[in-house]
């Protein structure tokens, strides 16, 4: 063990850096192959096997070198004895004598040993790796302990990327909902181009603004046992419901942003403008309770997590223009914003959480809970945040998810 010590160690770096670069499934399994290649010299194919039956959903089969043109590595492998035995005795196994793999034409490729190891996540096996050597060779200890030390990178890297993939489609789904919202988005450009046509000329300007993010938790597990139509009425009536509060306290709905909405508060001097947008968040927290409470026998809650910042954004006309039209919106960016939706990425079981600028601004108005000082994805130094909800109202159940009493 204490021989291979050093090999292993290099092995695990090698791997780490190639997987940090992608999120992308197929991407991983490619690379996880290769470095089984070149892990074991002998061995003339590698393979990783997805067992996990949502495979299909999430990755495109990797293609068989053993056959004379490409084929699935499925219907390649599944069969064979050291796959069977690697997943009914859920342990590493070698076969010393391997059949010989069997074309479609009928030929024959004469294999060696063939190596099967299982890559296990919280006891339940996602993949195998299976390796075949060449005729004559055999595998060495040293081999068998690199695949396996592979098998442990691929459970995790594999895991970690399909949960990306499900947040990405969550997020896809949720927008495609939300398309009913897209006659709000645009509203302050209507109202530029009636009252000021010039300003759509206009280079952007530094100007006070506070900023709120909005986007849910939950809307997975409602996915998992509802069907698409059931879980389309829940949250186009939830995001519907949102519209009035929004618009009644100065907002525009700047974005439909993935799984939740951007919402800018700039008409008002900067206390006015975090005063309307706390007062929109809480509103929106309250309606998004109504619902839930309203849903609750058919449904799991769906909580909206909201992020609330202020200060000086970069605010003006942006113009996206694709391949069949343009639009135009207007919109803030800069730290502000960036820090507004990190906030309500951070946020957990229907909070508000906001900014130490916004925080000032209030002060005095609403009570505010110290969360203290935390990282938020992407900021490099950790920034104090603060709650509009009592800590109390988010340790209970999470059927009480948005459901608490606003102070």
């Amino acid at each position: 063990m204490k021989k291979y010590y050093k090999e292993r160690f290099e092995a695990q770096r090698r791997v780490a850096k190639k997987l940090a670069s992608t999120m992308e499934v197929n991407k991983i399994l490619e690379r996880l192959r290769e470095e089984a290649r070149n892990m074991v010299p002998t061995a003339i194919e590698a393979c990783i096997l997805m067992l996990d039956p949502d495979a299909q959903k999430y990755t495109r089969p990797l293609q068989c070198a053993l056959y004379d043109k490409p084929v699935n590595c499925i219907s390649c492998k599944r069969k064979r004895p050291a796959i069977q035995k690697a997943v009914t005795r859920k342990k590493g196994v070698i076969i010393s004598n391997s059949d010989p793999v069997k074309r479609p034409d009928g030929t024959l490729v004469e294999v060696g040993p063939e190596a099967a190891i299982p890559v296990f996540v919280d006891d339940r096996i996602l993949a195998v790796i299976s390796l075949v050597s060449k005729p004559g060779t055999r595998f060495t200890r040293k081999d068998f302990y690199l695949i396996k030390d592979l098998s442990e990178i691929a459970g995790n890297a594999i895991l970690a990327a399909k949960r990306h993939w499900e947040i990405t489609q969550e997020k896809i789904e949720i927008n495609q909902m939300l398309t009913h919202l897209s006659p709000f988005v645009p509203q302050s450009v209507r109202r530029i181009v009636e009252e000021n046509p010039e300003m759509l000329k206009q280079e952007k300007q530094s100007k006070e603004v506070s900023v709120l993010f909005l986007d849910l938790e939950g809307y997975t597990k409602l996915s998992a046992s509802r069907s698409e139509t059931e879980v389309n009425e829940i949250v186009e009536k939830m995001f519907s419901s949102f519209v009035d509060p929004i618009h009644r306290s100065g907002g525009d709905i700047n974005e439909t942003a993935g799984d939740g909405l951007m919402i800018i508060f700039k008409n008002d001097d900067a206390k006015t403008n975090a005063y309307h947008a706390v007062k929109a968040g809480l509103d929106i927290h309250e309606r998004n309770g109504a619902i839930n409470k309203k849903f609750r026998e058919n449904f799991e809650p769906i909580c909206v997590n909201i992020g609330i910042n202020s200060g000086i954004a970069l605010v003006g006309m942006t113009t996206f223009k694709g391949s069949l039209d343009t639009r135009m919106t207007y919109t803030a960016s800069g730290p502000v914003t960036n820090l507004a939706a990190r906030l309500a990425d951070y946020a957990k079981r229907g909070d508000i959480l906001i900014g130490e600028e916004t925080k000032t601004m209030i002060d005095g108005l609403w009570p505010v809970f110290d969360q203290g000082l935390v990282h938020l994805k992407g900021i490099e130094k950790p920034l104090r945040v603060y709650s509009l909800l009592k800590s109390s109202d988010l340790t209970g159940s999470e059927l009480d998810c948005a459901m608490h009493q606003v102070v």
